[in-house]
């Protein structure tokens, strides 16, 4: 607070010494002294006065977002996650909050495919699994039947 040296504080200390005198110095340090422990008294009260009236008022909660925003990492870190909130429930593919069943909005035709292809495919992982079955257990592998195509 001030740019006070010990040179400076000595040549003060003399010159008090010549104007006050060797007998009333130490009067004058002591009355110097309670004057400086009133002034903290009456900050501290202050202070604290102070301090109430900005509880009372919520004007804790604003000084609460200043420090957050006085730290960078963790204010950028609150704004990404009110941001993002919203988001994380929804889902793009359920447009009233229930999962689309596999064959829902399509056409008759294109529902009789997705049920041939599906036919398809477990007939093919059935036949997978026997032959995987087959090897492991060291039987001869048995084709499975398939429909032979007219030329």
């Amino acid at each position: 607070m001030f740019d006070i040296g010990f040179g400076e504080m000595l040549v003060v200390g003399v010159v008090a010494l010549i104007v006050v005198g060797p007998k009333d110095l130490p009067k004058m340090f002591r009355t110097f002294g309670e004057f400086t422990g009133k002034a903290r008294r009456m900050a501290r009260e202050f202070q604290g006065a102070m301090n109430d009236a900005a509880r009372d008022s919520g004007i804790d909660d604003v000084t609460a977002d200043l420090r957050k925003m006085a730290n960078p990492k963790k204010f950028g870190m609150d704004a990404l996650k009110d941001a993002t909130g919203d988001l994380s429930a929804w889902n793009p593919d359920e447009a009233d909050g229930k999962p689309p069943s596999a064959s829902a909005g399509l056409s008759p035709d294109r529902a009789a495919a997705k049920a041939k292809i599906d036919a398809a495919y477990a007939a093919k992982a059935e036949a997978k699994a026997a032959s995987e079955a087959a090897e492991l257990s060291g039987e001869p592998e048995i084709e499975p039947a398939t429909p032979e195509t007219k030329a």
